[in-house]
C-alpha cells in the first residue's frame, strides 16, 4: 500500500496562491492515480482534481477549473495542487488520495488517504 502526507497549507488572504504537496511512500507511486479532495466545516468531502499515473490526463471539479492545477513528479513521489485566486469559500482541509485505475471524482473510489492539510483564506 501507499502512505500519503500532505503539506503546504496555511493562512492566506483572498487572491493569494498556495501550492499543496502530497508526498508518497511505500509502494511505487507511479502506479497510482492521485486525487485531491477538500472538506469544509459542516460539509461533505468534495472532489477537487485528479491526475492519472503518467500525468497525461487530469480532471477538475467545475468550480476549480482555471484556478487550480494538479500535477505530479513520479521521480520525487510527489503530487501537487497549485491553487490561485483563492477566496474564503476555498477554506477547507485538503486531502490527497490514491487509487489504482483511471481518474475518478468519487471519493469512495480512492483506497488510500492522507491526514489532510488546512487551508484558510481570509477576506
Amino acid at each position: 500500500q501507499v502512505q500519503l502526507v500532505e503539506s503546504g497549507g496555511g493562512l492566506v488572504q483572498a487572491g493569494d496562491s498556495l501550492r499543496l504537496s502530497c508526498a508518497a511512500s511505500g509502494r511505487t507511486f507511479s502506479l497510482y492515480t492521485v486525487g485531491w479532495f477538500r472538506q469544509a466545516p459542516g460539509k461533505e468531502r468534495e472532489f477537487v482534481a485528479a491526475i492519472i499515473t503518467s500525468g497525461s490526463s487530469t480532471i477538475y471539479a467545475d468550480s476549480m477549473k482555471g484556478r487550480f492545477t494538479i500535477s505530479r513528479d513520479n521521480d520525487k513521489n510527489t503530487a501537487f495542487l497549485q491553487m490561485n485566486s483563492l477566496n474564503p469559500e476555498d477554506t477547507a482541509v485538503y486531502y490527497c488520495a490514491a487509487r489504482f485505475g483511471t481518474v475518478s471524482m468519487v471519493k469512495t473510489a480512492y483506497a488510500y488517504w492522507g491526514q489532510g492539510t488546512q487551508v484558510t483564506v481570509s477576506s
